[in-house]
Protein backbone atom coordinates (compact mmCIF):
# COMPACT_ATOMS: atom_id res chain seq x y z
CA UNK A 1 0.00 0.00 0.00
CA UNK A 2 1.47 3.55 -0.99
CA UNK A 3 2.13 6.26 1.83
CA UNK A 4 0.29 9.10 1.64
CA UNK A 5 2.00 11.86 0.13
CA UNK A 6 3.69 14.62 2.08
CA UNK A 7 1.36 17.68 3.10
CA UNK A 8 4.84 19.73 2.59
CA UNK A 9 5.13 18.38 -1.06
CA UNK A 10 1.19 19.30 -1.62
CA UNK A 11 1.78 22.83 -0.30
CA UNK A 12 4.50 23.51 -2.31
CA UNK A 13 2.90 22.29 -5.11
CA UNK A 14 -0.14 23.87 -4.36
CA UNK A 15 2.01 27.58 -4.27
CA UNK A 16 3.83 26.68 -7.46
CA UNK A 17 0.48 26.17 -9.47
CA UNK A 18 -1.23 29.43 -7.58
CA UNK A 19 2.48 31.37 -7.98
CA UNK A 20 2.24 31.52 -11.74
CA UNK A 21 3.39 35.48 -11.67
CA UNK A 22 6.37 36.63 -9.07
CA UNK A 23 5.47 37.80 -6.27
CA UNK A 24 5.14 41.66 -5.64
CA UNK A 25 7.44 43.28 -2.97
CA UNK A 26 5.66 43.97 0.04
CA UNK A 27 4.70 47.98 -0.21
CA UNK A 28 7.34 50.30 2.09
CA UNK A 29 4.02 51.86 3.39
CA UNK A 30 2.27 48.68 4.88
CA UNK A 31 2.09 48.36 8.42
CA UNK A 32 5.23 46.28 10.46
CA UNK A 33 5.31 44.34 13.32
CA UNK A 34 5.87 47.35 15.96
CA UNK A 35 8.95 46.61 17.83
CA UNK A 36 8.56 47.76 21.81
CA UNK A 37 12.43 48.72 22.09
CA UNK A 38 11.89 50.88 18.91
CA UNK A 39 8.97 52.77 19.96
CA UNK A 40 10.07 52.98 23.52
CA UNK A 41 13.03 54.96 22.34
CA UNK A 42 10.75 57.03 19.31
CA UNK A 43 8.85 58.09 21.88
CA UNK A 44 11.49 59.39 24.08
CA UNK A 45 13.30 61.43 21.39
CA UNK A 46 10.41 62.42 19.91
CA UNK A 47 8.96 64.07 23.36
CA UNK A 48 12.41 65.11 24.22
CA UNK A 49 12.75 66.97 20.31
CA UNK A 50 8.96 68.47 21.34
CA UNK A 51 9.94 70.26 24.41
CA UNK A 52 13.37 71.07 22.98
CA UNK A 53 11.81 72.83 20.29
CA UNK A 54 8.73 74.02 21.63
CA UNK A 55 10.67 75.80 24.58
CA UNK A 56 13.69 77.16 21.94
CA UNK A 57 10.67 79.47 20.37
CA UNK A 58 11.59 82.94 21.52
CA UNK A 59 8.95 83.91 24.25
CA UNK A 60 7.84 86.93 22.37
CA UNK A 61 5.66 89.03 24.93
CA UNK A 62 4.64 91.91 23.42
CA UNK A 63 3.39 89.74 20.20
CA UNK A 64 1.83 87.17 22.40
CA UNK A 65 0.19 89.60 24.90
CA UNK A 66 -1.04 91.53 21.50
CA UNK A 67 -2.05 88.53 19.96
CA UNK A 68 -4.35 87.31 23.18
CA UNK A 69 -5.77 90.86 22.94
CA UNK A 70 -6.80 90.46 19.37
CA UNK A 71 -8.53 86.77 20.08
CA UNK A 72 -10.15 87.92 22.66
CA UNK A 73 -11.85 90.29 20.53
CA UNK A 74 -12.80 87.82 17.94
CA UNK A 75 -14.76 85.77 20.81
CA UNK A 76 -16.37 88.71 22.02
CA UNK A 77 -17.64 89.52 18.98
CA UNK A 78 -18.64 86.21 18.19
CA UNK A 79 -20.48 85.75 21.66
CA UNK A 80 -18.38 82.93 22.66
CA UNK A 81 -15.84 85.11 25.38
CA UNK A 82 -17.32 83.25 28.19
CA UNK A 83 -13.36 81.97 29.64
CA UNK A 84 -13.76 84.37 32.62
CA UNK A 85 -17.46 83.09 33.62
CA UNK A 86 -16.20 79.86 33.69
CA UNK A 87 -12.85 80.55 35.19
CA UNK A 88 -14.39 82.71 38.23
CA UNK A 89 -17.26 80.18 38.93
CA UNK A 90 -14.80 77.06 38.83
CA UNK A 91 -12.13 78.91 41.11
CA UNK A 92 -15.07 79.51 43.73
CA UNK A 93 -15.40 75.55 44.23
CA UNK A 94 -12.27 74.35 45.72
CA UNK A 95 -11.72 70.71 45.39
CA UNK A 96 -13.23 71.27 41.70
CA UNK A 97 -10.53 73.55 40.80
CA UNK A 98 -7.83 71.83 42.16
CA UNK A 99 -9.10 68.39 40.80
CA UNK A 100 -8.96 70.01 37.58
CA UNK A 101 -5.33 71.35 37.99
CA UNK A 102 -4.44 68.07 38.60
CA UNK A 103 -6.02 66.89 35.68
CA UNK A 104 -4.47 69.21 33.74
CA UNK A 105 -1.07 68.27 34.74
CA UNK A 106 -1.23 64.66 34.61
CA UNK A 107 -3.90 63.10 32.25
CA UNK A 108 -2.65 64.79 29.38
CA UNK A 109 0.45 62.30 29.29
CA UNK A 110 -0.86 59.55 31.17
CA UNK A 111 -3.81 58.74 28.89
CA UNK A 112 -1.79 59.58 25.62
CA UNK A 113 0.98 56.99 26.92
CA UNK A 114 -1.76 54.65 27.95
CA UNK A 115 -3.68 54.49 24.49
CA UNK A 116 -0.35 54.08 22.58
CA UNK A 117 0.80 51.27 24.78
CA UNK A 118 -3.01 49.63 24.23
CA UNK A 119 -2.71 50.19 20.54
CA UNK A 120 1.01 48.37 20.91
CA UNK A 121 -0.74 45.67 22.60
CA UNK A 122 -4.18 44.80 21.04
CA UNK A 123 -4.44 46.90 17.12
CA UNK A 124 -0.25 46.04 16.08
CA UNK A 125 -1.65 46.33 12.35
CA UNK A 126 -3.22 50.17 13.73
CA UNK A 127 -0.31 50.99 15.74
CA UNK A 128 2.38 52.96 13.17
CA UNK A 129 -1.12 54.73 11.19
CA UNK A 130 -2.13 56.19 14.54
CA UNK A 131 1.50 56.87 15.97
CA UNK A 132 1.95 58.60 12.73
CA UNK A 133 -0.94 60.60 13.03
CA UNK A 134 -0.52 62.20 16.44
CA UNK A 135 3.34 62.76 16.09
CA UNK A 136 2.48 64.82 12.31
CA UNK A 137 -0.21 66.58 15.09
CA UNK A 138 2.28 67.61 17.44
CA UNK A 139 4.51 68.81 14.36
CA UNK A 140 2.32 70.76 12.79
CA UNK A 141 1.64 72.24 16.41
CA UNK A 142 5.22 73.67 16.49
CA UNK A 143 4.92 75.72 13.60
CA UNK A 144 2.02 77.32 15.18
CA UNK A 145 4.03 78.13 18.81
CA UNK A 146 6.24 79.49 16.07
CA UNK A 147 4.01 81.45 13.99
CA UNK A 148 1.58 82.53 16.10
CA UNK A 149 2.62 82.81 19.84
CA UNK A 150 -0.17 83.70 22.14
CA UNK A 151 -0.57 84.49 25.79
CA UNK A 152 -2.93 82.19 27.37
CA UNK A 153 -5.67 84.10 29.16
CA UNK A 154 -4.30 84.02 33.23
CA UNK A 155 -1.38 85.91 31.61
CA UNK A 156 -3.36 88.59 29.86
CA UNK A 157 -3.16 92.30 30.69
CA UNK A 158 -6.14 93.64 32.12
CA UNK A 159 -7.64 90.22 31.70
CA UNK A 160 -8.92 89.99 34.88
CA UNK A 161 -8.68 85.55 35.16
CA UNK A 162 -7.27 83.54 37.68
CA UNK A 163 -4.21 81.61 37.43
CA UNK A 164 -6.02 78.86 39.28
CA UNK A 165 -2.24 76.77 40.12
CA UNK A 166 -0.71 80.01 41.82
CA UNK A 167 -4.14 80.76 43.85
CA UNK A 168 -4.74 77.31 45.36
CA UNK A 169 -1.37 76.57 45.04
CA UNK A 170 -1.32 73.32 43.44
CA UNK A 171 1.03 71.86 41.19
CA UNK A 172 -0.88 71.81 37.86
CA UNK A 173 0.81 73.78 35.28
CA UNK A 174 4.28 73.70 34.07
CA UNK A 175 4.05 77.65 33.21
CA UNK A 176 3.46 78.24 37.00
CA UNK A 177 5.06 78.91 39.78
CA UNK A 178 8.39 77.11 40.12
CA UNK A 179 8.23 75.12 36.95
CA UNK A 180 7.53 78.27 34.85
CA UNK A 181 11.11 79.38 33.43
CA UNK A 182 11.14 75.53 32.19
CA UNK A 183 8.25 75.92 29.87
CA UNK A 184 7.69 78.83 26.87
CA UNK A 185 4.42 80.15 28.68
CA UNK A 186 3.74 82.39 25.22
CA UNK A 187 2.49 78.66 23.20
CA UNK A 188 -0.94 78.66 23.66
CA UNK A 189 -1.86 78.12 20.46
CA UNK A 190 -2.69 75.67 19.66
CA UNK A 191 -4.02 73.39 21.96
CA UNK A 192 -2.32 70.06 22.42
CA UNK A 193 -4.28 68.96 25.41
CA UNK A 194 -7.48 69.27 22.81
CA UNK A 195 -5.26 67.90 19.89
CA UNK A 196 -3.67 64.73 22.12
CA UNK A 197 -6.99 64.17 24.00
CA UNK A 198 -9.17 64.10 20.53
CA UNK A 199 -6.83 61.49 19.14
CA UNK A 200 -7.29 59.29 22.27
CA UNK A 201 -10.83 59.72 22.40
CA UNK A 202 -11.03 59.04 18.45
CA UNK A 203 -9.22 56.17 18.31
CA UNK A 204 -10.38 54.61 21.22
CA UNK A 205 -14.17 55.01 20.38
CA UNK A 206 -13.20 53.67 16.60
CA UNK A 207 -11.60 50.17 17.68
CA UNK A 208 -13.32 49.40 21.42
CA UNK A 209 -15.66 46.95 21.83
CA UNK A 210 -16.74 48.00 25.26
CA UNK A 211 -20.02 50.34 25.58
CA UNK A 212 -18.24 51.85 28.61
CA UNK A 213 -14.83 52.41 26.92
CA UNK A 214 -16.42 54.18 24.01
CA UNK A 215 -18.58 56.07 25.95
CA UNK A 216 -15.22 57.35 28.31
CA UNK A 217 -13.35 57.88 24.97
CA UNK A 218 -15.62 60.88 23.75
CA UNK A 219 -16.12 62.38 27.57
CA UNK A 220 -12.50 62.50 27.67
CA UNK A 221 -11.69 65.60 25.13
CA UNK A 222 -15.21 67.03 26.36
CA UNK A 223 -13.75 67.23 29.97
CA UNK A 224 -10.27 68.37 28.74
CA UNK A 225 -12.03 71.34 26.75
CA UNK A 226 -13.52 72.10 30.03
CA UNK A 227 -10.40 72.04 31.82
CA UNK A 228 -8.46 73.70 29.94
CA UNK A 229 -10.40 76.63 30.19
CA UNK A 230 -11.48 76.60 33.67
CA UNK A 231 -7.78 77.12 34.70
CA UNK A 232 -7.79 79.92 32.28
CA UNK A 233 -4.64 78.09 30.10
CA UNK A 234 -6.18 78.49 27.19
CA UNK A 235 -9.20 80.08 25.09
CA UNK A 236 -11.96 78.52 23.05
CA UNK A 237 -10.30 78.86 19.89
CA UNK A 238 -6.87 77.61 20.79
CA UNK A 239 -9.58 74.45 20.92
CA UNK A 240 -10.15 74.57 17.58
CA UNK A 241 -6.34 75.11 16.72
CA UNK A 242 -5.80 71.73 18.41
CA UNK A 243 -8.53 70.28 16.21
CA UNK A 244 -7.31 71.63 13.26
CA UNK A 245 -3.96 70.35 13.86
CA UNK A 246 -5.10 66.61 14.59
CA UNK A 247 -7.43 67.10 11.17
CA UNK A 248 -3.79 67.24 9.31
CA UNK A 249 -2.53 64.54 11.25
CA UNK A 250 -5.14 61.80 10.47
CA UNK A 251 -4.78 63.25 6.65
CA UNK A 252 -0.88 62.21 7.08
CA UNK A 253 -1.61 59.49 7.89
CA UNK A 254 -4.31 58.37 5.58
CA UNK A 255 -1.87 59.69 2.55
CA UNK A 256 1.05 57.46 4.12
CA UNK A 257 -1.29 54.24 4.91
CA UNK A 258 -4.18 55.07 1.97
CA UNK A 259 -6.67 54.44 5.13
CA UNK A 260 -7.25 56.19 8.33
CA UNK A 261 -6.10 53.19 11.54
CA UNK A 262 -9.38 52.03 12.28
CA UNK A 263 -9.94 50.80 8.73
CA UNK A 264 -6.29 48.87 8.57
CA UNK A 265 -6.36 45.13 9.40
CA UNK A 266 -5.81 44.66 13.32
CA UNK A 267 -2.63 42.57 13.47
CA UNK A 268 0.21 42.80 10.76
CA UNK A 269 -0.24 40.79 7.64
CA UNK A 270 2.90 38.23 7.56
CA UNK A 271 3.77 37.74 3.46
CA UNK A 272 2.17 34.11 2.97
CA UNK A 273 5.81 33.12 1.72
CA UNK A 274 7.89 34.10 4.83
CA UNK A 275 4.97 32.36 7.15
CA UNK A 276 5.26 29.41 4.72
CA UNK A 277 9.03 29.34 5.27
CA UNK A 278 8.78 29.67 9.24
CA UNK A 279 6.64 27.21 9.65
CA UNK A 280 8.92 24.64 7.36
CA UNK A 281 12.41 26.19 9.35
CA UNK A 282 10.11 25.54 12.53
CA UNK A 283 9.45 21.61 11.47
CA UNK A 284 5.50 21.85 11.39
CA UNK A 285 4.02 20.93 8.57
CA UNK A 286 1.82 23.53 6.64
CA UNK A 287 -1.45 22.09 5.42
CA UNK A 288 -3.64 23.37 2.22
CA UNK A 289 -7.43 24.01 1.74
CA UNK A 290 -8.58 25.03 4.99
CA UNK A 291 -9.10 29.09 4.11
CA UNK A 292 -10.97 28.97 7.36
CA UNK A 293 -7.94 28.77 9.21
CA UNK A 294 -6.51 31.53 7.36
CA UNK A 295 -9.54 33.87 8.04
CA UNK A 296 -9.12 33.16 12.01
CA UNK A 297 -5.83 34.09 12.12
CA UNK A 298 -6.37 37.71 10.92
CA UNK A 299 -8.64 38.49 12.89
Amino acid sequence: MAAPPSPIVDEAALEAKRNDRPARPRSLRSPRRPRIWFEVLLIAASYWLYSLVRNAVPEQKAAALANADRLWSVERFLGIAVEQTVNHTVNSVTWLVITMNYYYATLHFIVTVGVLVWLFRFHPGRYAAARLALFATTGVALLGYYLYPLAPPRLMNGGHFIDTVLVHHTWGSMASGNFKNMSNQYAAMPSMHIGWSLWCGLTVFALASAPWARILSLLYPAVTLVVIVSTANHFWLDAMGGTACLTFGFAMSYAWYGALPHHLAKRVQVPRGRARLAGLSAGMPIRAGHPAADVAARR
